[in-house]
């Protein structure tokens, strides 16, 4: 029987990818580009009679292509849904002798969503702000969820009426 590794979230990034000389983004010697961002995840949970949001932060690592095309559009605000699998390093480290390790998102699909959260005027579509020629081919890429198209005259499920509700309030 084969394990399943598969992991979805959807976030904001915690800081600009820093294209220019950086660990974050790169390219290796085989000229495949490497981009590393950060994702808050936030959440909210009841304790007692108040609701607590919680931030959640996860590394993720892009491959590839979709790397190269991305780049100029990571900036810290941006929301995106991560699609991949989860990955951990062992190492010792050299100072201690301690054995460490880190758990990270490898990415296989990533999608830009909604506004950057710098103004009103960053608003992009919910299909990402990449120009269409440099989206994957329709082929290649697998749809979140499979929406419903409502009857005549209903409205569309999970339609809560106002975008106005939601908040965008970040931990960063």
């Amino acid at each position: 029987m084969t394990d399943v590794n598969t992991v979805v979230i959807v976030g904001r990034l915690t800081r600009d990818l820093n294209t220019a000389e950086s660990r974050e983004y790169a390219v290796t010697q085989s000229g495949m580009y490497r981009a590393n961002i950060s994702v808050a995840v936030n959440t909210r949970r009841k304790n007692g009679d108040q609701w607590m949001d919680e931030a959640n932060y996860f590394d993720v690592t892009i491959w590839g292509k979709q790397a190269e095309t991305l780049a100029p559009y990571l900036k810290k605000g941006k929301q995106i849904a991560v699609e991949g699998s989860l990955k951990q390093d062992r190492w010792v480290d050299n100072t201690s002798g301690q054995n460490r390790s880190k758990v990270y998102i490898v990415a296989n699909n990533v999608h830009l969503l909604g506004a950057s959260g710098r103004s009103e005027g960053d608003f992009q579509s919910p299909m990402g702000n990449a120009p269409a020629a440099q989206q994957a081919p329709a082929a290649n890429r697998q749809p979140m969820f499979q929406p419903q198209a409502p009857q005549f005259g209903q409205q569309p499920t999970g339609y809560s009426g106002s975008m106005d509700s939601y908040s965008d309030d970040l931990p960063f």
